[in-house]
């Protein structure tokens, strides 16, 4: 099983934008698990849909969140690392 992240946070015109994406298995073991997941956020592939985003606000995003979780079809997508999260796991 995985954890996936979705980070939203408001940009400059106060819209409710993605800050960041981030997937992590959930261990197995019991205890106490602290996990750092790289967070990275989609980017538009060339300057007229990076200018058309910022102007309109509107900025990529993934629909669905398995996409986050699964490998299959991310080779193509353009991301961009936008930082860390820190995940505590308290298994029993």
């Amino acid at each position: 099983p995985q954890i996936v992240v979705s980070v939203y946070g408001p940009d400059f015109f106060g819209n409710d934008v993605v800050r960041g994406y981030g997937a992590v298995h959930v261990p197995f073991t019991p205890g106490r698990h602290k996990r750092t997941i790289a967070m990275f956020v989609p980017e538009s592939t060339s300057k007229l849909q990076k200018f058309t985003s910022w102007f309109t606000g509107r900025r990529p995003e993934f629909t669905d969140p398995k996409v986050v979780a699964q490998g299959e079809g991310r080779e193509v997508t353009r991301v961009r690392s936008q930082g860390f999260v820190t995940i505590s796991f308290n298994v029993v």
